[in-house]
């Protein structure tokens, strides 16, 4: 369970920039407490504590955790984009894909506001 909501986790923060930010063992660890605080498993401070013990980095773990609650804020700030906003990126996208369907859109287009405004001018020609 611990290892499926972490993986959750990791997923949601790549719609961040924090894959941008910090490391893939920063953004992993980062996971692994924020679905630990859900599920309860273990005791995830002591946990650190015996990893940077045994590893002797640099950094306090003091620090670490700052990290990681750093990169827990920058996911709790996601904002999932509306159905509006994907219409708007799918088109973008798709015009980045075969810039030529564009140009043909463009000329359909043309095509209706000029037969739009022949429409208009011969009803105005008829008052």
């Amino acid at each position: 369970d611990l290892h499926q909501t972490a993986n959750s986790e990791v997923d949601t923060m790549m719609l961040t920039d924090a894959p941008l930010l910090y490391t893939p063992g920063q953004l992993a660890l980062a996971a692994l407490y924020k679905s630990n605080s859900a599920l309860s498993v273990l005791d995830f401070e002591r946990y650190l504590e015996s990893v940077f013990s045994r590893q002797h980095f640099d950094c306090p773990v003091e620090q670490f955790i700052q990290i990681i609650s750093s990169i827990n804020h920058l996911v709790s700030q996601l904002q999932l984009p509306g159905t509006k906003e994907m219409r708007h990126a799918d088109r973008k996208l798709k015009h980045c894909l075969d810039p030529s369907s564009s140009s043909h859109d463009d000329h359909k287009k043309k095509e209706k506001k000029s037969k739009h405004k022949s429409k208009r001018t011969a009803s105005d020609a008829q008052l």
